[in-house]
């Protein structure tokens, strides 16, 4: 059985991401699709607006067949880290033949030229880079004018004018990044995002819009319906049977409180032992906390955020603060290492199939919950910490029951 993986996030899924699929189908010639989602906190630093629970029967309704997590220490990570445990998860499965993610332009080869030529960080890319950081400018945009200069100076002409500085083309050439330094046996593919761009926050078409846009238009109408346009009819069914059972969509100020109460626990050397937290942030962070004249986490970032502290990377600061992130546990060394073991969340009858192709390619151990966990890993501790937490936080009311449930829930059945 021919498998492709997708790396996401699904917050929620929707018409975008159905299209992603299907493409990813069809150009590979794959009869089944694994997906690498992040769980409750995510990328850039959010917590997700539904649990990993619900995501994973979106994602299995919307046309995956197997759901394997993202472990938190990669999943709240900037591209590089977010990008190599993502890939290497893929890989590790020794069940898919390729893997597929969106750009905005759909062109592959730039992004393959410059990841040849930048999978072993030469010296001379490093000192551009370091130049570039210099200007004081934020990492993200020090790094794409580097790629750049770097590819043109290396007289790879055909790829130095390629736009490195979308977000997506960023994604991409660190997905290939990873792909190169593990050697991975997988063949890449790229398709161009439709209609909507990541992380766009206005809606321009009647069916496709970005998950920023359906989170804004939810919180700020604070009705399912207003997305029933833009997602399928299983996610507005899920969403809408989570809804009629009290949810409500978790950000970042449903958890003020307890951030506020990690904040105000930490002498400033202690906040700087946070994975994240560097060129002392602790003190700007600190010496902002008696100024708040209401507690709310948007006062709290404006009065953080500058040029090189961007909204991004400040949320990641904050969410290695609130989850226990320590700079030990995330070291390069570690982070190389990789993930310990494949974490499954959902499978249809494809996906079992497949469950049972890995059980003799899979070069990690497959866990169907934490609490059979061969040994006590890590990072499966800091993802069953991170998921209780999410919970404690959210919107709505909290049950003991609802805590653990990463050692009581078996992988969801579609």
């Amino acid at each position: 059985m021919r498998a492709v993986g997708v790396i996401v996030e699904y917050n929620p899924f929707h018409n975008g991401h159905y299209y992603h699929l299907q493409q990813s189908r069809k150009i590979t010639e794959a009869e089944a699709v694994v997906a690498v989602m992040s769980g409750h906190f995510l990328q850039r630093g959010e917590p997700a607006m539904a649990d990993k629970w619900t995501r994973t029967r979106m994602a299995l309704a919307g046309g995956c067949d197997l759901v394997i997590e993202l472990p938190v220490a990669y999943a709240t990570q900037a591209a590089e880290w977010f990008a190599y445990g993502a890939v290497s998860l893929l890989e590790a499965t020794g069940a898919v033949d390729s893997f597929c993610f969106g750009t905005e332009s759909g062109e592959l080869a730039p992004l393959q030229i410059a990841a040849k030529l930048l999978a072993k960080e030469p010296p001379a890319f490093q000192a551009l880079l370091r130049e570039q950081l210099e200007t004081g400018g934020s990492y993200p945009s020090a790094y794409s004018s580097a790629v750049a200069s770097f590819l043109k100076d290396s007289g790879a002409e055909e790829a130095s004018g390629f736009p490195f500085d979308r977000p997506n083309h960023t994604l991409g050439l660190h997905y290939l990044l990873a792909h190169e330094r593990i050697g991975s046996v997988m063949r890449p593919y790229t398709i161009a995002r439709e209609k909507s761009q990541y992380n766009q926050q206005t809606i321009t078409d009647g069916r496709i819009a970005s998950a920023t846009a359906l989170r804004k238009l939810l919180f700020e109408e604070q009705s399912l319906e207003e997305l029933f346009s833009f997602v399928p009819d299983s996610t507005a069914r899920i969403l809408s049977q989570s809804w009629s059972e009290g949810w409500r969509p978790a950000s970042w100020p449903s958890f003020m409180k307890p951030l506020l109460h990690r904040l105000l626990s930490c002498k400033p050397s202690e906040l700087a032992d946070h994975y994240e937290i560097a060129e002392g942030l602790e003190h700007r962070i600190l010496n902002a906390l008696p100024q708040l004249e209401q507690l709310q986490f948007e006062p709290l970032l404006a009065m953080l955020k500058t040029k090189r502290y961007t909204r991004t990377k400040l949320q990641r600061a904050l969410t290695s603060v609130l989850l226990g992130h320590l700079k030990s546990d995330f070291t390069r060394e570690k982070l190389a290492a990789g993930v310990q073991y494949i974490r499954v969340l959902g499978f249809t009858e494809r996906g079992q199939a497949l469950l049972k192709r890995m059980r003799s390619t899979a070069s990690l151990p497959i866990l169907l919950s934490a609490a059979r966990a061969p040994e006590p890993y890590r990072y499966l501790e800091l993802d069953t910490r991170a998921s209780n937490l999410y919970i404690l936080g959210r919107p709505g009311s909290c049950e003991a029951s609802q805590l653990f449930r990463d050692f009581r829930d078996a992988p969801i059945r579609i």
